[in-house]
Parts: structure tokens; C-alpha cells; sequence
């Protein structure tokens, strides 16, 4: 298992600085909403003010610039000819860090409707749109858009009987959610560089899924809604702390990493009471205390897989309870909340288990062919890596 800490990271190295930043954030999607009745469509689409951002390459937009973007790129076709748009798009009011516009259309006839959404993909290629489509007799389906699927043909489906997103289409959502971010992995890879043993490994990838479980009950239940811009910001705090907690073990000097840590985050406090920055002070208190309490003890103890656990179920509830968050904006039925949660779970051990067996059947055949690098100097370059850009992300996220 030495040699997996030595060799695993390398790659991650590559991974971390191979992906475009479009896909720094935790994920890209966005939630549509259609209404047919007859002739008639009413279009809704909700998205985070990131997704927004990404229209003007990090700066946010105005409104116009929004619908300047989208008009073009949401539309609605019958019997082969685009219908009619019966006013221009406008905005509407959203919750506090999202954007809501909406479009209206006057087909010639109600035959042969096609639904078409291909906004973000052009700017973020693995963007997922989660439509809710409703109809005039009450029959409800839901569809992803996606770039390999931006159009939603009505008239192809047999028999007025529509094919519904199903449990498949969401555990491959959490499939992709692992392999599209750079966070997940640069995260996901610095537990593998931590891990000791192979029974440390499997506790703490297990921990990951741990926390989207406990998400899933927390959401379904409504009894937790948390604001996506203090989840993006932690996040990448975690991504520093899994980097710093590597330095602290390699240097077995634990306590002036960890003061270091805890000033560093009562500062960016100071800064909140002063106005300056969009997190809570008292997120910020509890960040420092959790952090430097969290290093101080981890780099005094022999055996710290399961204390590392913790982290990363908490990290799996923070991803977690953004993905239901923005579910939930998007008002989707309540009764696939589980589905979708539970399906998008599965979809997440999968490909975390994936990364984790090909960075070992890579570690072996490093092994063999004795090309793995020494660990101490393995764990200084790329926990340094990962704190840099976990503290990049984080202030960034923090000032945004």
C-alpha cells in the first residue's frame, strides 16, 4: 500500500491540472420546467449564478447578456417548423444564488412537439439539464438534456406513453458527477496518498457514500436546504485539508500546520464580520476549530483511518446536499427525490471505486516495472499541489 501512496498522486497531478477550469465547481446542471398545453408551451429554466458566470467567463452577467445567451439555445418545434415565440424571454424572481428565466411559444398545431435545450453544453460540455414536462391532462414525465441529448421528440413516444428518466439515467449522472470534477478527484486521490492500508482506503472512500446517504433521507424529508455558494466554498476547503493533513503526516510536526490552519480561517472570519466575503463568521469559527482540532489530532495518531472517515462523510454530505438543493429549487415530484438521490449515490461508489481500482492496477504495474516515486517526496509536491488549489478555490469561492 506504500507504493500506492507514491504512485497514486502523480496522477491525480495530471488529472487535476489536465481538466478545464469550467470544471473546478461541483457540478454543472441546470433545471427546466415545460408546461404543453395544446398549441401552447411555457418554458422555466433555473440555474446556480455559477452556471450564469460561465456565460461571461467568471464576471456575472446581466440579465440581458443571460437571455441574449439562452434565447437561441431553448426552443420548441411542431411538425417540423420552429413554433413561435409569443413574447421575448425574461426573467423572473429566483432564491438567493440562482437565476430563473422564462420563454412562451405559439406552435401551428400540437403534432409532433419537439423540445429543445442545448444552453451550457457549448460551454461546459458535461452540463446536465434535469426538465420536468408537464401536460394539460396532468401527465407528468422528466427528461435530461445533455449534450448528446438536446432534443426531446414527444411524437416518438409509442402509444402517448412517454419514457420517464429512470433509476439508470441517475446512477450514471453520479457516474459522470466523479469523472467530470476535478474536486472529487484531486479529493478522492489525496485519500488514496493518506491511506495506509487498504482497510484505510476502503473506510474512508466508503465514508464518501456514508454522507450522500444521510443526504438523501435530510433531503426527501425537506428537513435541510443549504446555500450552494457556502458548499462550493467548502468544499475546496476540504481539498486543502486533505493536502495539509498529507504535510502534516509526512513532517510529524502537526501543531504549527494546524494554528496555522485555524488562524488562517479566523482571519477570512474577521474578515465576514467586517462584511468582507459571502460566508458566515460562525461558519468560518467552526471551520477553524473543526480544522486545527481535526490536524492536531489526526498527526498524533498511529491509526487514523476511521477519525479520517469523519471528513469524508463530511464531505460527502456537503456534495450531497448540494446536488439535493439544487433538486429541490427545481421543484421536481417528491416522489423521485429518493429515486434520484438514491440512483445518483450508487452512480458516485461506482465511479469512485472505478478511479480507485485503476489507480491500484496502476500501482502495480509502477510495482513491477519500478518506476513508483519515493513517498515523502510524492506526498511534499502533491499535497502542496493540493493545497494551493484547494486554498485558491476557496478564497475565490469565498470573495465571489
Amino acid at each position: 500500500m506504500s507504493r500506492l501512496r507514491s504512485f497514486a498522486v502523480p496522477i491525480s497531478l495530471l488529472l487535476l491540472f489536465a481538466g478545464a477550469p469550467a470544471l473546478g465547481h461541483i457540478r454543472s446542471e441546470s433545471h427546466s420546467s415545460w408546461l404543453i398545453d395544446k398549441r401552447l408551451v411555457r418554458t422555466t429554466v433555473t440555474f446556480a449564478d455559477r452556471e450564469a458566470e460561465s456565460i461571461t467567463s467568471g464576471r456575472r452577467p446581466s440579465d440581458r447578456e443571460v437571455l441574449t445567451y439562452l434565447t437561441p439555445r431553448i426552443g420548441v418545434s411542431a411538425a417540423g417548423q420552429a413554433c413561435r415565440p409569443t413574447a421575448p424571454g425574461h426573467m423572473l424572481e429566483a432564491a438567493t444564488g440562482y437565476r430563473r428565466s422564462e420563454y412562451d411559444f405559439d406552435c401551428a398545431t400540437d403534432r409532433n412537439l419537439v423540445l429543445q435545450f442545448d444552453a451550457f453544453v457549448d460551454l461546459t460540455p458535461s452540463h446536465v439539464d434535469f426538465a420536468q414536462i408537464q401536460f394539460a391532462d396532468g401527465d407528468v414525465v422528466e427528461q435530461l438534456f445533455s449534450q448528446s441529448d438536446t432534443q426531446f421528440d414527444i411524437a416518438a413516444s409509442q402509444g402517448g406513453r412517454f419514457k420517464s428518466t429512470g433509476f439508470i439515467d441517475f446512477v450514471e449522472m453520479g457516474i459522470m458527477h466523479i469523472f467530470t470534477g476535478v474536486d472529487h478527484m484531486s479529493f478522492l486521490l489525496g485519500l488514496v496518498l493518506i491511506s495506509r492500508r487498504l482497510r484505510d482506503l476502503v473506510f474512508v472512500v466508503s465514508g464518501f457514500t456514508l454522507g450522500h446517504s444521510i443526504t438523501l433521507a435530510l433531503a426527501v424529508t425537506g428537513i435541510i436546504r443549504p446555500h450552494a455558494q457556502y458548499i462550493d466554498a467548502l468544499v475546496a476547503l476540504t481539498i486543502a485539508l486533505v493536502g495539509v493533513e498529507n504535510i502534516v503526516l509526512s513532517l510529524e510536526k502537526p501543531t504549527k500546520l494546524a494554528l496555522t490552519t485555524g488562524v488562517f480561517l479566523l482571519v477570512m472570519a474577521l474578515l465576514s464580520v467586517g462584511g468582507i466575503g459571502v460566508l458566515p463568521p460562525a461558519l468560518l469559527l467552526g471551520a477553524a476549530i473543526f480544522s486545527a482540532a481535526y490536524l492536531l489530532i489526526s498527526g498524533q495518531l498511529h491509526d487514523s483511518g476511521r477519525l479520517r472517515m469523519v471528513v469524508t462523510t463530511v464531505f460527502g454530505l456537503i456534495h450531497g446536499f448540494g446536488f439535493a438543493a439544487d433538486l429541490l429549487e427545481a421543484k421536481l415530484p417528491p416522489e423521485k427525490l429518493a429515486q434520484i438521490l438514491f440512483g445518483f449515490n450508487i452512480g458516485v461508489e461506482v465511479g469512485q471505486l472505478t478511479i480507485v481500482l485503476a489507480v491500484s492496477g496502476l500501482v502495480v504495474l509502477a510495482r513491477r516495472m519500478k518506476v513508483a516515486t519515493p513517498r515523502p517526496i510524492t506526498v511534499d509536491v502533491l499535497g502542496s499541489a493540493l493545497i494551493a488549489e484547494g486554498v485558491a478555490w476557496f478564497v475565490s469561492r469565498s470573495f465571489a
